[in-house]
């Protein structure tokens, strides 16, 4: 009887002599045996990988696959391969967010038929150690030392049967929208923890399109909802949101299903947004003596885009003030550009991130241009676990992703196939069509 065979999609290194400067890196579906349950080492789990979801969020991994503060191509290595020439020395994979069956366990706390969610790779099956001290009921790690000890979000595994965010009937909408909601939530709550910067009249968001970009502008209506409901609260946090306005900047060609919706106050292409600014700051300037203050949050990673962002409110014409800059995603990087590898990487300010609600920020030092914030989840996520209890974090998640749940639905229609910001890509190995990664790697940008 022959031996069940894997498959896995695997891409060159950039590193690597077999990546081509002049087009995207050609995607292998790698073959390779798969050890029976008598194979597997004491401690790991063989595991269908039944689904996942793909996203720009993905083809970032794949850009900064070798990139030395993310690291993404060290979470599964490669298999080897001698036919395809494909060895981890030379090939990366891309992490993936998908839910999974455990077929075979050689650990005493797993059992087969388990049903599991987490950071897996594009394959029909993954072999996972899993730490035999770091089990729980919610929960499995997969020990990865060779990373930084910030990266355990993307170690946990998620136990279905216990996972009090998991429902059967969610699932495409877990994959799809888990790993990029949380992101923007916790981005929100970030900069919530800081007052949003004093308080601020706008927040721009690029890249508004994206499931990123669109689920931070729908935090941030969830926390003015919130401020609705609390119209007596005192706290900086909600007076600072009562007259927030959420602005969008998307493409030409995205525009109408950004506005369709229905999560920003407005939402402008690329090109136009200049003219549109101006009315605003007429119309500022008659209404108000002061500055409009504006926070910055740059999805896109388009510098270009920045530069005549940072230009425009460097001018002594412009009478509103750019408090803040944040970069939380590189929607517009493709896998393949040389400038992955020359992204520089800051520590997240821990100093704003610190501060309590009802503590101010000043940012007048920062002039015309403010330095670059870039928000890393792992990172923020370290800070609020010293800050809060797990059962105040559950709490808040759980309220969250109920909600998203509720309303998330009519957003996106889920597919394994097409183009464009209004499809949710769900895929598996399992599926005989197979994904078509470079093609949507191109046409990802949002």
């Amino acid at each position: 009887m022959s031996r069940p065979m894997n498959s896995t999609l695997c891409f060159p290194r950039p590193s690597s002599s077999q990546t081509s400067t002049s087009s995207l890196p050609k995607s292998f579906l790698v073959r390779s045996p798969i050890p029976n349950f008598q194979e597997l080492q004491k401690g790991y789990i063989l595991l269908k990988v039944d689904k996942f979801g793909w996203s720009a969020n993905n083809v970032t991994y794949q850009a900064l696959g070798e990139h030395p503060h993310f690291r993404y191509y060290d979470f599964h290595p490669s298999p080897t391969s001698s036919s395809a020439s494909v060895a981890p020395q030379t090939h990366g994979v891309v992490p993936v967010w998908g839910f999974g069956t455990v077929v075979a366990s050689a650990h005493p706390s797993v059992a087969v038929g388990e049903r599991l969610y987490g950071y897996f790779a594009p394959a029909k099956y993954l072999v996972l150690p899993i730490d035999e001290k770091d089990v729980n009921k919610f929960s499995m790690y997969v020990p990865r030392p060779h990373l930084p000890a910030d990266r355990r979000v993307y170690n946990q595994i998620q136990r279905c049967s216990s996972d009090p965010l998991y429902t059967r009937e969610k699932e495409d909408l877990t994959m799809l929208y888990r790993p990029l909601f949380w992101t923007s939530f916790w981005c929100e709550d970030w900069l919530a923890c800081s007052g949003y910067r004093g308080g601020c009249e706008y927040i721009l968001i690029s890249s508004a399109s994206s499931k990123t970009g669109f689920c931070l502008a729908y935090c941030f209506l969830m926390k003015v909802e919130k401020e609705r409901q609390k119209k007596s609260s005192t706290t900086s946090e909600y007076r600072n949101m009562s007259n927030i306005r959420v602005i969008g900047l998307t493409s030409k060609t995205n525009l109408d299903f950004t506005r369709q919706l229905g999560l920003y106050h407005e939402v402008y292409d690329y090109d136009c947004f200049l003219s549109a600014f101006h009315a605003h700051h007429k119309t500022d300037a008659v209404s108000s003596k002061s500055q409009s203050r504006w926070i910055y949050i740059d999805v896109a990673g388009n510098q270009t885009l920045n530069s005549t962002i940072y230009t425009h409110f460097a001018s002594p014409y412009t009478v509103s003030k750019l408090i803040a800059t944040v970069s939380l995603g590189m929607t517009n990087l493709v896998p393949g550009e040389g400038s992955a590898k020359n992204i520089e990487w800051n520590t997240l300010n821990t100093k704003s991130s610190m501060m309590e609600n009802n503590t101010t920020f000043s940012s007048s030092s920062l002039g015309f241009w403010p330095v670059t914030e870039q928000f890393f989840l792992p990172e923020w996520l370290a800070i609020r676990r010293v800050q809060l209890t797990p059962a105040q974090m559950l709490d808040m998640q759980k309220e969250a992703w109920q909600t998203l749940m509720r309303d998330c639905p009519g957003w996106v229609t889920l597919d394994s196939r097409g183009l464009g910001p209004d499809k949710g890509w769900i895929w598996s190995m399992w599926d005989a069509r197979g994904p078509d990664v470079n093609q949507k790697a191109v046409k990802a940008k949002l």
